[in-house]
């Protein structure tokens, strides 16, 4: 008797074996893999495209909220046209048109909901993490409603946040009350995210990128199409009602010099370190509210007060803010304009969002990275004339890095600035500055203006998606060939004789039959109970079905069925002779092949080395 035990204590899993079946193999199945594609995604995705219709329409329903509150705070008139709050003739009472919207949103958030407060993706992020994607339903009312309100009134945000929001609330609720799994809840959370994204801004593929790099944190078959389909519905809703112009036109650029794009990319850097610089800035203001001696609920009217006031001073300040983007991009603007709007900007939106009222962080995020993308071009054409920099790429440039160094949605920000500007040109410049802003974003920060509210909650978010170690080995790799196993024609006393003369560390051992066929598992709780009789065969003292795996099965599905069935050790069968074990696999067999992914991320070493006489050595 040689090899490894099959179970640990006392474990019943499976249903009892009569003596009378004991010789036959009794398997419980193999966990569902977890890459297979099935009949279930096809049901997740129809639940994703009905949701995203929903989205799309809640998406032009919160527009037209938004104008409604402007034109009626503003102009005094009850109307759905399209508005903006530059062209007010309040005078000095503007100031008090944000602070009466924050009222408002502070009441909601004190009597109703409050998690209205803020973007609202990052709060989604926390539930898909820790909250099994349960979102509050009052959510999917509520955030549209107080964002319409908030932007209505003066709140310098982007309308795409709380679209987000709300979607991913409606696929939460869509998600809760159908009777599906939490990792399929979480696709109709981050469906809906999407459908947002792409409603708002007609940038499908950068809304199932947004949602990877934000939401899933994965990229399977089973949540990709679901979210995929979701965007483009939610793409080709919103072109029935605003058609496919891109939201944010510019002149095309055509063509783009090596220099240009090596100063592109330089520009990234240093829209990297201000988008490290804003992440702090905003988090700092946000402690600073934290140590205010009043209820939070009045927090945002006291944001609202420099809302108004910097309004009073740049009314282009208050609101969406679409036209001021579109605006760096077509170069319409001076860089005294750009750097003064720019500035006050920022500082209304940081107090704004720190306050905890509602609204979206990108479209301030864009247009602080636009100005500082304008006059990074203004400066190179002045003092690198030669590197033929175009200040309107610069602006795209500086406008996607400042997204990908706040968010780290990297893959996301080069792509909406392409869909948002129908600028395909630019993906060579875009990838460059990108990903230089990307790159010292990681270094300066921890976590991205997304996950350090969640991340101070104890939250950890996931910045990595590397293949499944486990998923890559198969268990007959590590598996253990030799097996302890006992014959089911021996008698009960005839074991326990050869226990207690030898002794052995196993707590279980398969049984075989005189054909050496697997025919049950018996524990040494089983064969020492007093109540059973050593003239027993050990084959009819079998309790428990075996639970087995393949040898071709990944150590992946190994894991997952040992949790399954509560048990530390699997005897391993072949398919094509499924009543013979060939092996056994253990935990301790599955934490040493973790050995191999370890080995691949530490230990350098050269693997050619050129000898020194090469070199005259």
């Amino acid at each position: 008797m040689a090899g490894s035990d099959v179970s640990d204590g006392s474990t019943t899993d499976g249903l009892p074996v009569a003596p009378s079946m004991a010789p036959a193999l009794l398997t419980a199945e193999v966990p569902r893999h977890a890459t297979q594609v099935d009949g279930r995604v096809l049901t997740i995705s129809g639940c994703a495209i009905v949701i995203a219709a929903l989205v799309a329409l809640v998406a032009q329903g919160l527009t037209r909220l938004i104008f409604m509150f402007t034109n009626l705070c503003f102009y005094g008139k009850l109307s759905f046209a399209h508005a903006t709050p530059y062209d007010h003739h309040l005078g000095w009472l503007v100031v008090f048109v944000p602070i009466g919207g924050a009222i408002v949103i502070g009441l909601i958030a004190r009597f109703w909901l409050e998690s209205i407060r803020g973007d609202g993706i990052p709060e989604a992020m926390e539930k898909v993490l820790v909250g099994k994607s349960r979102i509050p339903p009052l959510m999917t009312l509520l955030k549209p409603i107080s964002a319409a309100i908030s932007i209505g009134t003066g709140g310098p945000f982007g309308a795409e946040g709380p679209i987000i929001a709300s979607g991913g609330a409606l696929g939460s609720l869509i998600g809760q009350l159908l009777r599906i799994t939490a990792s399929e809840r979480k696709t109709l959370l981050s469906a809906g995210a999407a459908a947002g994204i792409a409603a708002a801004f007609g940038s499908p593929v950068a809304a199932v990128l947004l949602a990877i790099e934000i939401l899933l944190f994965e990229l399977r078959p089973q949540s990709l199409i679901p979210v995929a389909l979701a965007s483009a519905t939610a793409a080709g809703i919103r072109m029935l009602f605003e058609g496919s112009e891109p939201v944010f036109p510019m002149p095309l650029i055509e063509s783009i010099s090596g220099s240009a794009v090596l100063a592109y990319t330089l520009h990234g850097l240093i829209v990297g370190v201000a988008a490290a610089w804003v992440t702090a800035l905003v988090y700092r203001a946000e402690e600073l509210f934290d140590h205010l001696p009043i209820h939070w609920m009045w927090w945002p009217a006291l944001g609202a007060i420099v809302v108004g006031v910097i309004g009073y001073i740049e009314p282009r300040t208050l609101g969406v803010g679409y036209v001021n983007i579109t605006d760096f991009l077509a170069q319409n603007q001076t860089l005294r304009f750009i750097v003064m709007l720019s500035i006050l900007k920022f500082v209304s939106w940081t107090i704004a969002l720190a306050s905890g009222t509602s609204g979206g962080t990108l479209a301030p995020l864009f247009t602080i990275g636009g100005g500082i993308g304008a006059v990074l071009g203004v400066a190179t054409n002045h003092f690198f004339p030669e590197a033929g920099v175009d200040v309107r790429m610069a602006a795209l440039v500086g406008m996607a890095a400042m997204f990908a160094g706040t968010s780290r949605a990297v893959l996301a920000s080069v792509v909406f600035a392409c869909e948002a500007t129908h600028q395909v040109s630019g993906l060579l410049p875009l990838l460059g500055g990108c990903f230089s802003a990307y790159l010292v974003s990681c270094l300066m920060m921890q976590h991205s203006i997304m996950s350090e509210k969640i991340a101070r909650r104890g939250v950890r978010v996931p910045t990595e998606y590397t293949p499944d170690a486990l998923e890559q080995i198969l268990v007959r790799d590590v598996m253990t060939a030799g097996v302890v196993s006992i014959r089911g024609e021996d008698t009960v006393q005839k074991i326990r004789d050869w226990l207690n003369a030898e002794g052995s560390a196993h707590q279980g051992f398969p049984v075989l039959t005189s054909s050496d066929l697997l025919a049950g598992i018996v524990t040494r709780k089983d064969l020492m109970d007093s109540k059973v009789p050593g003239s027993k065969k050990i084959i009819d003292v079998i309790r428990r079905t075996p639970i087995v795996v393949y040898a071709d099965c990944s150590l992946r599905a190994a894991t997952d069925h040992m949790v399954n069935h509560g048990i530390g050790r699997l005897p391993v069968i072949l398919r094509e002779e499924p009543k013979k074990i060939v092996g056994m696999i253990t935990r301790s067999d599955i934490l040493s092949a973790s050995r191999h992914r370890i080995d691949e991320h530490s230990n350098p070493t050269a693997q050619i080395k050129i000898p020194l006489s090469v070199f005259g050595g």
